[in-house]
Order: structure tokens, then C-alpha cells, then sequence
């Protein structure tokens, strides 16, 4: 087997009725939902949606949750994080935001953190999802037991069978820890399908340093913006308080780090930044009179834009539609270009060093984008903020070590270093799997793609892996509501309404999506997030909705179909 498995299990009971009433008589015939155990792992965004359809098609998933609310990254954020994509297309396509978060004004547009974590509690109450969540339950480990990898391997049909459910001989088993401290106790329990909601942000990733110029040598405190982030906001404000701070990197993580440091202590204490390459930070005030999202989610635009498994008319159009050797349509190179040129005549990008080194375009594609703090440059020009760039950074015992290439080394003085460094993005779903065969191959970053995208089939299910499905890992403009689409998905996939392909074509389909990724990570110059759909989203969601049978044409008349922007909305039909 591909897990020894403990000698005594514990099922998971929870007595609850549920309204049945969306799963159709023809249906119950075939199977009783109620009877098939479902494990969710996560309960943020992709979690509580993951949830709330299951529950919809009558199972009774159990959402195991390590924090102590629903949210997932929500609830770890610094107190200045608002949400960087336009409320109305950061939602649930049945469940609006309360006014005025839909409104035009800077507070609705880009609601705060503790508003998204508000909705998001909202919509797991409205949905009865809250009672299906168990908290404080960390998953350490699955294993999938029923078959031998070998068995697995030579089958021609994902689960042996392709249905969701195999053919009831197979298992997952989750080891599963309860709280922690003194009243920490570890228990087995076993479930016929399992759906991870991990998401991408779970470890850190940290720099290599030069040799013996590694956090050790250094005096002071040295964290991730992870640890930092995930700080009562009262102690955060407190660590960097009358401190010299250096924080590393440039992204939007750092940037809000920096601006938040330099609110607390001003020009008696600035803040430095130090970074390698600039990124593109998105003002607010143009992204609210620009409406970005509007230009880059219709069916014109994206016609103009190569897709995975196109076929050779559209790939033509897209070729001939793409002037100047663009990826992407003249509309969007003209709007990117016209973009562009504002950033650098209105914030004093060059003046600081803080010009990109990819285009808008090309960040745009890849979506490599953040939104800038409000009076980020203002706080540069007072001097409560200092940008530093270099090559490379190492650690000295009072501060950073910067080398500069030609000008030499630079010691930048500090009593606090924050490493805004990003994430090992694979690790959190890799280290899931007890098999390591599971754990190759679903997250090894050497799958077709050059890592470039994950080798899941409709980036949810691998074809090899069986009883399992991922929801949120891929990642798009507004993440919620594609999460939500592969939510339905799988909860079509459970209902036995989605019936898969055998397993070569769904691994030929794999391969399509990964072309396309290395593609795009090379139209990128490498500046592409990895299995980010956001240039192809409403591509992807037809491939969804055909699965699904539902049509993927979801608008009102020709024009409106190929014109109008796609959003949440769209799909509020289908449940």
C-alpha cells in the first residue's frame, strides 16, 4: 500500500441535517451523498467555497482548519493590507459585499483586511459552512491507502475507474493534530475523497547569503514578512518602534512592510528598503479612474492572447493580432504603453532607481502587479524611507552588507531585518503526501512546464493522483471567483455530473497548459507567476462550464458577449 496506516482509526461524526434538496432522485439512485466521507484541508477562500458546493450537492464535508477562524492568509496580514483587486470582482458570484465596498471611493474599491475577513465569515455563516469547519485541526499528513503505487500507475482510468470515488476500495487517511501546548493530541481519520484548499503561501522562502555573512552573523532580529505579518498588530508595532528596520525586497509585501515601518517612526528612524529589481506597483488613484480589470477580462482582449490548446485558427489570430512582437492584443500593448508611460511621468520612479526591469505589459501578463501604498514616494522624498539597490545582500553584525557591483560594498545599520522574499510556493502541497511518489509528481517543479504550471487537469485534479483534487493553488486577477469555479468543479466531479477523460488525454491535457506556461514564462521574460490563468481566465472557465454542462457563453447577445468585461457575476447560475 502506499501507506502503512495506523492500526485504529477514528471516524469523523457529525450529526447535522442538511438540506439534500439540490441532488436530483436519478441521482440518490445512484449514490447517497451523505454516505461519502469528504475531507477539506483549509478553510480560506477556496476552502469555504470548496465547502459550501459540496454541501450544495448534499455530502457533508469536514473542513479541517489550523487557525482559529476562517480566512487563511486574511487572517495574517500587517494592519495597513487592503485588498489589491476591486472588490467587485474580489467576491463570490452569489454572495455580494455590503455596501459601500462596491462603491467608487478608495475605502469601497480597496476594502481593508479586517472587511475581507468580515465577508468571507459572512459568506461561510450565510452558507452553512462555519458548521462544517473544525478548528484548531492541523492535517500533517495523507495517505492514500487501497492500492499499490504500481497498481495506480498502470491504471487507464484516473481513480481506477474515473469516478470521483473510485471503486469504494480506496481511501485517504489524515493524520490530523488537535490544538497545541498541553492539549495537543494527534488522531487518524479516514475519508473516501479529500480536497486541498493549502493555498501558495505557507512557507518561506529565504535568500542563500554570501558564506559567514548569513543572519547569524548579525546582532539584531531577523523574520520573514510570514512571521511578521501574523503578529498581533500591537506587537508588530512594537518590534519596530524607535528601531533602525531593513527590509529586503521589493514586492508588494515589502512595500506595505516599509510604508507601515515608516508611519511608526518617521525621519528620526527611517526605514530602507534594499532590493535587486524594482516591480510594477499600481497606483491606486489611476486604478480607480483606469477601471484596469475592465480592459483585461473580456473575450476581445483575451482573443488576442495565446491559450493552451487553441488550435491553429485561434492561434493565427492571436499571431496576427499581436503587433510589435507583443504577447497580447494592440488594445492591451496600447493600454499597457499608455499605462506605463503615467507611472513614469507621475511617480519619480527613475529619480529613486525604482523602474522595472519588464514592462507593464509583460508584468500585466504574468501578473506580477501590487497595488503602492498610498503616499509611498512622499514618504520616500521626507525621508522616512530609503531605497537601496544591489546586487546581492549579506549580513553584518550592525545591519547589511550591500554590494553595489562597481561601487563597491555598502553597510546599511539595523536593529530589525524583515525578509520579504516570497514563498516556496509547492512546498505546503508537497509536504502533504506520505507517498513521495505523490509528492514528485504532483509538485516537483520539473514537470513540462519548467515549473511554470502545476500538472494538475483543469488545475484540480492530478491524473495520477486518485481520490484528490486541489482548489486555489492556481492563480489568477481576482482569485475567489475562479476559486469558486473550481469548486464547482469538483463538486460536479463528486456529483458523478463531470465525467473525466481516460488518463492519457487528461496527462495530453496537462501538457497543453504546460506549453502555454512556458510560453508565457518566456513572453514574461520569466516574470510569470507560476500557473497564473489571469490573461486566460474566462478561457479557462469555459473549459469548466462545457465540463459542467453548462454553456460557457454567459452573456446577453453577441456584442455583450465579446465586449463586455467577465466577472463574478457571470456564473452565479451555476450551482
Amino acid at each position: 500500500m502506499l501507506a502503512d496506516g495506523a492500526s485504529i482509526y477514528q471516524e469523523c461524526v457529525i450529526q447535522e441535517t442538511l438540506d439534500t434538496t439540490h441532488t436530483s432522485s436519478k441521482q440518490r439512485k445512484k449514490m447517497d451523498a451523505t454516505k461519502k466521507r469528504v475531507a477539506i484541508v483549509g478553510a480560506g477562500p477556496s476552502g469555504l467555497a470548496a465547502c459550501k458546493h459540496a454541501l450544495a450537492k448534499g455530502f457533508r464535508p469536514v473542513v479541517f482548519e489550523s487557525a482559529a477562524g476562517v480566512g487563511g492568509v486574511w487572517r495574517r496580514t500587517l494592519a495597513s493590507t487592503r485588498l489589491q483587486t476591486p472588490a467587485s470582482a474580489y467576491r463570490f458570484s452569489d454572495f455580494p459585499w455590503p455596501a459601500p465596498a462596491d462603491a467608487a471611493s478608495a475605502e469601497g474599491l480597496f476594502p481593508r483586511h479586517d472587511q475581507v475577513l468580515e465577508y468571507l465569515d459572512a459568506y461561510a455563516r450565510r452558507f452553512g459552512v462555519l458548521e462544517r469547519v473544525r478548528f484548531g485541526c492541523k492535517v500533517l499528513g495523507a495517505s492514500y491507502v487501497g492500492a499499490t503505487e504500481r497498481e495506480v500507475a498502470a491504471w487507464e482510468r484516473w481513480s481506477g475507474n474515473g469516478e470521483a470515488f473510485g471503486d469504494g476500495t480506496g481511501e485517504w487517511h489524515l493524520t490530523v493534530r488537535h490544538g497545541d501546548g498541553e492539549s495537543e493530541s494527534t488522531q487518524t481519520y479516514r475519508f473516501d475523497f479529500l480536497i486541498l484548499c493549502i493555498g501558495r503561501y505557507g512557507v518561506p522562502k529565504l535568500p542563500a547569503f554570501p558564506h559567514g555573512r548569513g543572519p547569524d552573523a548579525f546582532r539584531g532580529r531577523v523574520l520573514h514578512s510570514m512571521e511578521y505579518s501574523s503578529m498581533v498588530h500591537e506587537d508588530a508595532a512594537e518590534l519596530v518602534r524607535g528601531k533602525r528596520v531593513a527590509v529586503v525586497g521589493a514586492g508588494k509585501s515589502a512595500m506595505d512592510t516599509v510604508a507601515q515601518c515608516a508611519v511608526a517612526n518617521g525621519v528620526r528612524y527611517p526605514c530602507t528598503m534594499v532590493y535587486r529589481s524594482a516591480h510594477w506597483m499600481v497606483d491606486p488613484k489611476v486604478a480607480r479612474r483606469v477601471k484596469f480589470f475592465t480592459f483585461t477580462s473580456s473575450r476581445w482582449t483575451e482573443l488576442m492572447v495565446h491559450k493552451p490548446g487553441e488550435g491553429f485558427v485561434l492561434s493565427l489570430v492571436a499571431t496576427m493580432l499581436s503587433p510589435l512582437n507583443c504577447c497580447s492584443s494592440l488594445q492591451r500593448w496600447v493600454i499597457s504603453k499608455v499605462t506605463e508611460a503615467y507611472y513614469k511621468r507621475s511617480i519619480p520612479m527613475r529619480e529613486h532607481g525604482m523602474v522595472p526591469d519588464c514592462g507593464f505589459e509583460q508584468a500585466s501578463l504574468g501578473w506580477r502587479l501590487g497595488i503602492l501604498p498610498e503616499g509611498f514616494y512622499d514618504r520616500v522624498d521626507e525621508g522616512s524611507v530609503e531605497l537601496r539597490r544591489c546586487g546581492s545582500v549579506g549580513f553584518c553584525a550592525d545591519g547589511l552588507v550591500l554590494d553595489a557591483g562597481g561601487e563597491g560594498e555598502r553597510v546599511v545599520g539595523a536593529e530589525v531585518v524583515i525578509l520579504c522574499t516570497g514563498f516556496d510556493i509547492d512546498r505546503p502541497l508537497r509536504d502533504v503526501f506520505a507517498s513521495p511518489w505523490f509528492s514528485e509528481m504532483v509538485a516537483s517543479g520539473d514537470h513540462g512546464g519548467g515549473g511554470a504550471v502545476l500538472p494538475l487537469y483543469r488545475h484540480c485534479v492530478h491524473p495520477r493522483i486518485p481520490q484528490m483534487a486541489v482548489v486555489g493553488y492556481a492563480e489568477s486577477g481576482s482569485s475567489i471567483y475562479p476559486y469558486e469555479m473550481m469548486a464547482k468543479w469538483v463538486a460536479h466531479l463528486l456529483d458523478g455530473a463531470v465525467r473525466l477523460p481516460g488518463v492519457r488525454d487528461m496527462e495530453r491535457g496537462v501538457a497543453e497548459w504546460a506549453r502555454w506556461g512556458r510560453w508565457a514564462r518566456r513572453s514574461c521574460g520569466g516574470f510569470f507567476l507560476k500557473s497564473c490563468v489571469a490573461s486566460v481566465t474566462t478561457w479557462y472557465h469555459d473549459q469548466l462550464c462545457r465540463d459542467m454542462g453548462h454553456s460557457p457563453r454567459r452573456k446577453d447577445g453577441l456584442l455583450a458577449e465579446w465586449l463586455q468585461p467577465y466577472g463574478p457575476t457571470d456564473y452565479a447560475g451555476i450551482q
